[in-house]
């Protein structure tokens, strides 16, 4: 907790993002996939795929990390049994999650989906695909939340290999089942679903084998197994909070995706192609926000506030540059992006009127999303949360004004989802520059 803090932040955020950089190229891979099916499965998967990210976002980052955040506090504070004590509790609250996942899609799905103007072709795939997703969605929330256990106590390296080798599964599974490669059948975009939760599945298997080998350096054991209340209060302070984040981020994209229905299938499937991007780079911006969230929390329970905030500002430097960079890069070239997964015209014009405005903003989406990692390690996620619901205020309460008011067109939509993420990137670090993170 002495080292120097880039040096650090360096080792331990690189096998993490590798890892997630083969994660993203895993979304990229399935977009393909379903891009050989039609642009009407394309606009299926943009209805339904926000609410897979909204899973790995739960079960990752704000649950995920806040899990990640206690046990980084008690292992700094050197009080070892309080971790793995700590870790029991955090998987009997992934567990919970995804039950309680699956019974509300399975009351409120369909009727979700045709609110947000899902009708049709397109809401039979937006269901094919998100029948798996919430069903089988306890393998997203257990390998998640296995990977949390393990960063929390400064493990880096194992849960990059457990992302490399669902990767490795996921990639050519997803194509074989929705394209039926050979002998395998041709399931469509359910097949995308089921090679996720399947490569989950067997990721979390092998992480579980680390852990109950004890050589990660924090051990789960039945002697542990005693729930506690306090333990409990301990991880769902920050969770609770910190989960309003990606249900405003994931809300600010479905309700835009309801406003963009009524510009038709192409216009919907080139949002949700040039969307895709930012759901590509949250994993990348994890990659150095799970980092984020062990060295801060070692050092807010060690006492160490001050270095707290400069890992905090390196590390949400270095994401708002990355994002920053592939951003503007999609702005420039735009058909490059659009053009991996389709061949229409239309499609690929709508998703490029998007990114040439939003692009250069994902550098504020980078910064702002690194510090909410770095303020659950720190306990102080309630600005970051208010600067995500400034952002959807922005984003879809501007626009629905401007398309029922003024008659605003597709091409217009992407100015306010740029000023989303400006107000996002600068309330968040505003927060921190502020002393947030003392007062709590």
């Amino acid at each position: 907790m002495n080292g120097p803090i880039g040096g650090t932040l360096l080792r331990l955020a690189a096998p993490n993002t590798v890892g997630f950089l083969v994660g993203s190229g895993v979304t990229v891979a399935e977009m393909w996939y379903v891009g050989q099916l039609g642009t009407t499965a394309l606009a299926g998967l943009a209805l339904g795929f926000p609410m897979m990210m909204l899973i790995m976002m739960l079960s990752a980052g704000a649950m995920g990390g806040a899990i990640a955040a206690a046990i980084a506090r008690a292992m700094g504070g050197g009080n070892t049994a309080r971790a793995e004590a700590l870790a029991w509790h955090g998987l009997m609250i992934a567990l919970a999650a995804s039950a309680l996942f699956a019974i509300a899609y399975l009351a409120f799905g369909e009727a979700f989906f045709q609110f947000l103007g899902g009708g049709g072709d397109i809401l039979k795939a937006a269901l094919a695909y998100s029948d798996v997703v919430f069903l089988g969605g306890v393998t997203v929330w257990l390998a998640n939340t296995l990977s949390s256990l393990l960063r929390g106590s400064g493990d880096m390296k194992t849960p990059a290999k457990a992302m490399l080798l669902a990767a490795a599964i996921q990639i050519p599974l997803s194509g074989a089942l929705a394209l039926g490669w050979g002998p395998v059948p041709n399931l469509g975009i359910a097949g995308v679903a089921w090679g996720a939760v399947t490569a989950f599945g067997i990721s979390s298997l092998y992480l579980a084998y680390r852990l109950a080998s004890g050589r990660s350096g924090l051990v789960v054991r039945l002697s542990t197994l005693r729930l506690r209340r306090d333990l409990f209060r301990d991880i769902l302070r920050v969770g609770m909070i910190a989960s309003l984040s990606p249900f405003l981020t994931v809300t600010t994209v479905m309700l835009l995706t309801g406003l963009v229905t009524g510009f038709g299938a192409a216009a919907l499937a080139g949002f949700g192609i040039a969307t895709r991007l930012e759901f590509l780079l949250i994993p990348i911006i994890f990659g150095i926000g799970a980092s984020l969230i062990g060295m801060v929390g070692a050092n807010i329970g060690a006492g160490q506030t001050s270095r707290a905030e400069r890992i905090g500002w390196t590390g949400g430097l270095a994401a708002a540059i990355i994002a920053g960079g592939i951003g503007t890069a999609t702005a420039i070239w735009p058909e490059l992006w659009a053009g991996i997964f389709t061949t229409n015209k239309d499609v690929i014009i709508a998703a490029g009127a998007y990114l040439v405005i939003v692009g250069p903003f994902y550098a504020f989406h980078g910064l702002g999303l690194s510090l909410y990692f770095a303020s659950q390690g720190a306990g102080s996620v309630g600005w970051p949360v208010l600067a995500g619901a400034v952002r959807l205020l922005i984003t879809v309460g501007g626009g629905t004004i401007a398309l029922s008011a003024f008659g605003m067109s597709f091409a217009q939509l992407p100015y306010f989802v740029a000023a989303g993420m400006l107000v996002f990137g600068l309330g968040t670090a505003a927060s921190v520059y502020f002393g947030a993170w003392r007062k709590s």
